[in-house]
């Protein structure tokens, strides 16, 4: 259950996770900032993730077809 919102700092540190292909850590991340389990902390990261990938493509250094490659939750 999300119980918050990511601040503005940790959401910060959170997108460029995401942005580099941490997987793991942002995952880590949102759950420490929202006090969430697993899936609601991948729900956050998969709205994070398609906000970024409109606002910020050529930040990303993977493709959409290799992000995440070989990552299973």
């Amino acid at each position: 259950m999300q119980t918050g919102r990511v601040g503005d700092d940790a959401a910060s540190a959170i997108d460029e996770d995401i942005v580099a292909g941490r997987i793991l850590p942002a995952l880590i991340g949102i759950r420490a900032e929202l006090g969430c389990g697993i899936h609601a902390a991948i729900d956050e990261f998969s709205e994070r993730y398609e906000r970024l990938r409109a606002e910020r493509p050529d930040d990303f250094t993977l493709s959409p077809d290799e992000y995440g490659r070989g990552f299973y939750s």
